[in-house]
């Protein structure tokens, strides 16, 4: 836990999240961990709005939110981050306004830009969790070197058309494989976009909310998390599949990281 902090929460604080703490696995030292925790959300659109929206309103303690682009009309059919007042606004800075909304407690940090690798490492520095609510591989794959780099847990999701997916990659752990060893980076895969084959609106939202669900389990430490497991969500049937994924001891990420030497201790 980066800022983990003891501090007791007041009267307003307690009925706020009182049907968290209400939870014998989350309770009061749940709700701590959360208030202390830091989440990184790659893009604020179908997948980050209602990623953050969640996070936000269970308590996160501070959340920096991603993305380069700003709120367009088509947008506002599955981005319930987003208002039609705020079309032509900065994502980020529409998103500031929702989040104030849910719960002004949350600390917020926007980047207005597209980020790359080298800038990725530097944000996740006192990261808890990562949120890849991204729409292409490249950006993908600089977020998950990054986690693997830092050691940050990354939350990944994915929509288009009806199909969804989501899993965990937990580079804490020798033994979780990363997004790279699902997705080689030197493979190559056909780019979709929802603007060219179109998304169901609430599979985004489903996929985002269990992106939201998996990183807040992460920070309480309630296990079991998806790690080592893609879910698959057939929205037309409403089917799920579960494949199981296993590390790749030649993976180009994590498994370079895993044989690189560990740090002299001081």
């Amino acid at each position: 836990m980066a800022n983990y902090s003891a501090e007791a929460m007041n009267d307003n604080q307690l009925l706020r999240y009182s049907r968290h703490i209400l939870l014998d696995e989350i309770g009061i030292d749940g709700m701590q961990r959360v208030r202390a925790a830091h989440a990184l959300v790659l893009g604020a659109g179908g997948l980050g709005s209602p990623a953050a929206l969640y996070l936000a309103a269970a308590g996160i303690g501070k959340i920096t939110l991603i993305d380069d682009d700003v709120v367009d009309l088509t947008n506002l059919q599955r981005q319930i981050l987003h208002t039609t007042a705020r079309i032509g606004a900065a994502k980020t800075e529409s998103a500031r306004q929702a989040l104030a909304q849910i719960n002004p407690e949350v600390e917020l940090v926007t980047v207005s830009e597209r980020v790359d690798g080298a800038r990725l490492t530097t944000l996740l520095t006192d990261v808890d969790v990562a949120l890849d609510c991204t729409d292409n591989f490249a950006t993908r794959h600089a977020l998950n070197q990054a986690c693997v780099r830092q050691r940050v847990p990354l939350v990944s999701g994915a929509a288009i058309r009806f199909d969804g997916q989501i899993s965990v990659f937990d580079a804490r752990s020798g033994a979780s494989p990363c997004y790279a060893c699902l997705f080689p980076p030197e493979q190559q895969f056909e780019e979709v976009s929802c603007a060219s084959m179109g998304v169901f609106a609430p599979l985004v939202g489903i996929i985002g909310s269990m992106q939201a669900a998996e990183a807040l389990k992460l920070v309480m430490g309630i296990q079991p998390s998806l790690a080592g497991r893609l879910l698959l969500l057939d929205a037309r049937s409403m089917e799920w599949s579960s494949i199981g994924i296993a590390r790749n001891p030649t993976c180009t990420v994590c498994g370079q990281a895993a044989e690189a030497p560990a740090p002299a201790s001081p």
